[in-house]
């Protein structure tokens, strides 16, 4: 029965951890943390794996490069 207790106590201090952890974050779900800027319309993040709030789980190529860096706009980037 103590181990069980254990357990549940064990549980409910990880998912607080993780939540606080969550919480930390500048609430921006697409920033990586001191990229959003207060008082920004349209909140766009800078171009690049170092700007995300994620880190990609995989290398990072020229050509996710060039895409990131032409959204929001809606025209292809520039060499292509």
């Amino acid at each position: 029965m103590a181990l069980l207790k254990l357990a549940a106590l064990g549980t409910l201090g990880y998912v607080g951890y993780k939540y606080y952890e969550k919480m930390k974050r500048d609430g921006h779900p697409a920033f990586a943390s001191g990229e959003g800027a207060p008082g920004n319309f349209s909140q766009v993040r800078n171009a690049g794996p170092d700007a995300m709030a994620d880190k990609s789980s995989r290398e990072w190529t020229k050509t996710d490069q060039e895409s990131d860096e032409s959204f929001p706009a809606s025209d292809p980037p520039s060499n292509y």
